[in-house]
């Protein structure tokens, strides 16, 4: 059985775009998503999540950020895979990232600011998959019309993790088979698959 590789990059031009990630949820929790629905908690389920987002501009480091927990809480196993793999794709280098001394600086901290923020500084959430897909488009609206009608996928609160993109969902419990998660970046990689 083909397995889905834990970083997948599609696309080899552009320095934004958007991306998926998979996010393996040990146990029942309730999360506070910052100020989202008043402060109120929200039940994640045990089991697997996605979560969908954009940075059409910088990336690397957005992908980085989230691989990293607030804090001294120890930053995803993907960490490491991520920064690899960026660099061997040439995402990370002094030509696409710079800080003010000219070099990439990978994050090394995290302030809780987007709603999956707050989900991934949990310690039983681990970061097991990133699906980076490099375009100039913003794709993260079509992409989350197209993943909220896949019947794999459930709604736990309408319009959590997706406050830029009005009436959608971008954090989804996801109750598929791996085949379903290994065809995942093949199907969005070409839609006319």
């Amino acid at each position: 059985m083909v397995r889905l590789s834990s970083v997948t990059i599609l696309g080899d031009e552009f320095m934004g775009g958007s991306y998926i990630l998979r996010l393996q949820v040990a146990r029942d929790l309730n999360v506070r998503f910052g100020r989202f629905q008043g402060g109120e908690l929200v039940r994640i389920p045990q089991g697997d999540m996605l979560y969908l987002g954009s940075a059409m501009r910088g990336l690397a480091s957005r992908v980085l950020r989230h691989a990293l927990r607030s804090g001294d809480k120890p930053a995803h196993a993907l960490y490491e895979p991520l920064l690899m793999e960026m660099r061997e794709a040439g995402m990370v280098n002094v030509c696409t990232e710079r800080s003010r001394s000219g070099r990439f600086h990978p994050p090394t901290h995290k302030k809780l600011h987007w709603h999956i923020d707050y989900l991934l500084d949990e310690t039983a959430v681990s970061l097991t998959h990133a699906i980076l897909i490099r375009s100039q488009e913003r794709l993260e609206g079509k992409l989350g019309e197209w993943l909220l009608v896949q019947p794999e996928t459930i709604v736990l609160v309408p319009g959590l993790g997706a406050s830029d993109v009005k009436g959608h969902t971008h954090l989804l419990a996801v109750q598929a088979n791996e085949v379903w998660w290994t065809m995942l970046p093949v199907v969005i990689g070409n839609p006319s698959a």
